[in-house]
């Protein structure tokens, strides 16, 4: 899953943005996070949590720390970050090269969607992301599911439910036991974190409180006898990301 912030003072923009990246992911089949915030100053107030995203658009002319300030700041946490330039203006070329900017997209273009999607082509092709399905025969269909999207899976008498995102959290089920799905679940990074739950780690946003707490604000329990073992792994995990 892409993890996405778009950063611009003018709304409009913001939205542009977001709706061009949404149909280009979802043409590719590809599952994302977007926030969108209205200053440098409200994204940089995020911190460390700045290593969540992958991807970050951000407008230069912007009031009190403007974009290129922004990008210089983030760079202090990670020169991982692909970070796209959104701008009326081309004379910024220098300061571009000084943070490793992606590409610069001009506003107010007739082809700006088309810039996007030339822009994501080319993030994707360098990050090399491939978009990971697996099949499963449902008890209410046979579908191939793309990990990404599955959130978790509980095991409820006597069958498994998946909870995956689609247009909304749905849920399928099927005949196995937990202690399979996990050993095949693995390869995935795929968590047991309770003797009922399997847990996608890409999907877990904290952990506190001997809970996990998931990217859509669903919170599960997590054993005191696990809880070490989930906390090293959440942290390890997000170490590689």
């Amino acid at each position: 899953m892409l993890r996405i912030a778009i950063c611009d003072d003018e709304k409009l923009f913001r939205e542009n943005i977001k709706k061009y990246v949404l149909k280009y992911l979802s043409e590719k089949d590809i599952s994302s996070e977007i926030d969108m915030f209205n200053s440098g100053k409200e994204l940089l107030g995020l911190g460390t949590d700045l290593l969540g995203y992958n991807i970050i658009f951000l407008d230069i002319n912007m009031d009190e720390i403007d974009g290129i300030m922004t990008a210089h700041k983030i760079r202090e946490y990670s020169m991982d970050i692909y970070i796209v330039f959104v701008t009326a203006y081309v004379n910024y070329s220098l300061e571009g090269y000084k943070v490793d900017a992606t590409r610069y997209l001009l506003k107010n273009t007739i082809n700006f969607d088309e810039s996007i999607y030339e822009c994501m082509d080319a993030i994707l092709h360098k990050m090399n992301y491939i978009v990971l399905k697996k099949y499963f025969k449902f008890n209410e269909c046979e579908k191939n599911v793309q990990v990404d999207r599955i959130l978790y899976i509980e095991s409820r008498l006597h069958k498994l439910e998946f909870h995956i995102m689609e247009d909304k959290v749905l849920i399928y089920t099927l005949y196995a036991t937990l202690n399979d799905m996990e050993r095949e679940m693995m390869e995935y990074k795929f968590i047991r974190i309770h003797q009922s739950f399997l847990v996608n780690l890409k999907h877990i946003k904290s952990i506190t409180g001997y809970s996990v707490i998931l990217n859509n604000n669903q919170k599960l329990v997590v054993p005191r006898a696990r809880y070490k073992d989930v906390k090293s792994a959440f942290i390890a995990y997000k170490g590689e990301v």
